[in-house]
């Protein structure tokens, strides 16, 4: 960014890959929440056992105080690029984060689609309608958290391997 040098951990959404994504996530300044905004695939990830829920959940329980959430897939929605579905997912969502501990009002809520690249980093006219950061300025809006150099090393371990011989 224009502010920022930043590095993106992936954490992958598979079950078989929490374990990747808790290591990742406790070395993060930032959470960027993507949230599927599709028929169906949000209603998923928001239900009880959805991962919408559970990295948001993990990332505050793992220290993550500042978070991004994107709405992907506005190209997907019913109608396209639909702003009645933002706010849908916005409220739905903050509910929660809430909940979890977050400030929702502190928490921008970007639609994207990063298939097409709209407001990722350049605002998209298919969505003339937000007014709101794109992802790249969400970005450059995050708070440098005080790195504590004082303090004994911590280190994340995701696992230990027993060499035998």
């Amino acid at each position: 960014t224009t502010k920022y040098y930043c590095t993106v951990i992936d954490a992958p959404g598979h079950r078989d890959f929490i374990k990747n994504m808790i290591t990742g996530t406790s070395q993060a300044d930032c959470a960027i929440l993507i949230i599927d905004s599709t028929t169906g695939g949000f209603e998923a990830g928001i239900s009880k056992d959805g991962q919408t829920r559970e990295h948001a959940l993990l990332a505050f329980t793992l220290g993550v105080r500042q978070m991004i959430c994107c709405c992907n897939k506005m190209d997907a929605t019913t109608p396209k690029y639909s702003k009645a579905r933002y706010d849908e997912i916005v409220k739905e969502v903050s509910s929660y984060l809430k909940k979890v501990g977050y400030n929702p009002e502190k928490i921008p809520f970007v639609p994207i689609s990063g298939f097409e690249g709209d407001n990722m980093i350049e605002r998209s006219t298919n969505l003339d309608w937000y007014k709101g950061p794109t992802l790249l300025e969400a970005l450059d809006m995050i708070s440098e958290p005080k790195r504590p150099s004082d303090k004994p090393l911590r280190l994340p371990l995701q696992d230990v391997y027993k060499i035998g011989g």
